[in-house]
């Protein structure tokens, strides 16, 4: 199965769960792109901290 290649201008993008501003792919979330909801550690332990209720 021929593995997924992606060009500056055809990176797939999502909006961050915690800002909701958008952020595209990158080479480091190859392989858990389903899973990112963020687009940084900051944003990360934002929604974190609001889903814990602090």
């Amino acid at each position: 199965m021929p593995e997924k290649r992606y060009t500056k201008s055809n990176l797939p993008e999502k909006i961050c769960a915690a800002c909701g501003r958008p952020f595209a792919w990158r080479k480091k979330w190859e392989r858990d792109w389903d899973n990112v909801k963020t687009c940084s550690e900051r944003c990360k332990g934002d929604l974190r901290r609001k889903n814990r209720g602090g």
